[in-house]
């Protein structure tokens, strides 16, 4: 009974040197996985941003037209919009280009679409249908534009 106990042995030299190889294979696989990692999440980061940006626009545009106390925007605008919300640029700040186009429709609504761009990116683009309303005139007692 002793002796059985006593034969077995622990693991070999093949063995070992095949658990090192398998387990070096994995790291590099995983090692090899980060570069698409990073550009995964900066891409994220971007459209995440952009479509803030994006909503803002399209926002301020239809509080705008719907005001009949405001004058309708103009046709077609482009500005940058600094990632840090400011008029000049940060240290490390990201840079969206935002183009907007205002097209009347008739009948007393506008199509408003903007598109958020950065670097060689096409960017996003969302368009939203507006038309003047009377319970938003603001100062009251204005006179329509």
């Amino acid at each position: 009974m002793y002796r059985t106990i006593l034969d077995k042995k622990g693991l070999g030299l093949i063995e070992v040197v095949i658990a090192i190889f398998l387990t070096t294979v994995a790291v590099f696989a995983i090692l090899a996985l980060q570069p698409s990692a990073w550009r995964t999440a900066g891409k994220s980061d971007y459209l995440g941003r952009a479509s803030n940006i994006l909503f803002d626009e399209l926002q301020r545009c239809e509080a705008i037209i719907m005001n009949p106390c405001q004058p309708i925007p103009a046709t077609s605008s482009t500005r940058i919009v600094y990632a840090s919300n400011t008029n000049t640029a940060q240290a490390g700040d990201a840079v969206f280009n935002v183009t907007t186009t205002v097209t009347d429709l008739g009948n007393n609504s506008w199509r408003v679409t903007s598109r958020v761009n950065w670097g060689n990116n096409p960017g996003i683009r969302e368009s939203l249908i507006v038309t003047r309303q009377e319970t938003y005139r603001y100062p009251p007692g204005c006179t329509s534009q």
